[in-house]
């Protein structure tokens, strides 16, 4: 019987027996070392592709970029973390409002390319002793709680000078069951309080108290700022006999301002000449 071509014609493999070619053709292939800070793109034999990342930090061993925002309450941190972070591009801003100076650490610049997520803020913290002459601030107090404060707060003060401070605040103790009747005005403009105590009976004992007509207070407005005259007029009532004393400072917002363009000046001159403190707020970071 005649033979034909087509007898001899292989039947064609079968997905078996193509995956086991596959297979010995990729045993076959010798590893190849990767480059560690690349992205590889690779398929695998059930012809799913895959991408690997080398770039990581646990890859290149270099430590991922510095992002995040530091906050320091004084200018000295602020100029030390400053110097040894920043960059070509690095951009500060002061905010008067808020009161807060920021750095912008890895800032876009046309030279230095950055990603504005490092920064450095200066966020001023008001002192102890400010806020407690503000916090009596325009507030009538009884005899006995104003003699008290003062008493706690003798340091802060510069004229009159404590010791006749202490004195006053001691007369105020001691009269505090007295009944005041009258107050002058003296020429030098400080007030003076006539009163009558009852020690037994119907005696009594006439006397009088000379109040100043303002203190001159030495106080930090921030921490880490400079001391600042502060200015504060003796206010009073007189009713029934009840004598209440208090304080208004002046102008405590001027003063406060004042401590913070200080405090801007002192950034401006820590830093390289080539950045100037700009007057505002940067852009919110990207993330």
């Amino acid at each position: 019987m005649p033979s034909y071509a087509h007898d001899s014609i292989r039947p064609a493999p079968t997905s078996t027996e193509t995956q086991a070619v596959i297979d010995v053709a990729v045993r076959s292939v010798e590893p190849a070392e990767l480059t560690p800070g690349k992205v590889y793109s690779l398929v695998t034999p059930d012809g799913a592709a895959h991408r690997l990342d080398l770039t990581g930090p646990q890859f290149t061993g270099v430590p991922p970029r510095k992002t995040g925002t530091t906050t320091v309450r004084d200018v000295d941190s602020f100029l030390a973390y400053f110097d040894k972070h920043c960059t070509g591009s690095s951009e500060v801003y002061a905010d008067a409002e808020r009161r807060t100076i920021t750095a912008v650490l890895d800032a876009h610049g046309t030279e230095d390319p950055g990603w504005s997520e490092h920064r450095l803020r200066l966020e001023l913290r008001e002192t102890t002793a400010w806020r407690a002459w503000l916090g009596i601030d325009g507030r009538l107090m009884p005899q006995a709680e104003f003699a008290e404060f003062i008493e706690d707060n003798l340091v802060d003060l510069v004229e009159p000078s404590a010791a006749t401070m202490l004195e006053l605040a001691e007369s105020f103790e001691a009269t505090t069951t007295a009944e005041f009747q009258s107050s002058q005005r003296l020429d030098s403009g400080q007030r003076k309080f006539s009163y009558v105590e009852d020690v037994q009976a119907k005696a009594g004992h006439r006397g009088d108290i000379v109040i100043p007509a303002t203190l001159t207070l030495a106080l930090r407005p921030f921490e880490g700022a400079e001391p600042y005259k502060v200015i504060a007029r003796f206010k009073y009532r007189l009713e029934k006999g009840d004598l209440r004393l208090g304080i208004k400072v002046e102008r405590p917002g001027d003063i406060l301002a004042a401590a913070f363009a200080d405090l801007r000046t002192l950034v401006d001159n820590g830093i390289p000449e080539s950045i100037t403190v700009l007057n505002g707020s940067p852009v919110a970071a990207s993330r």
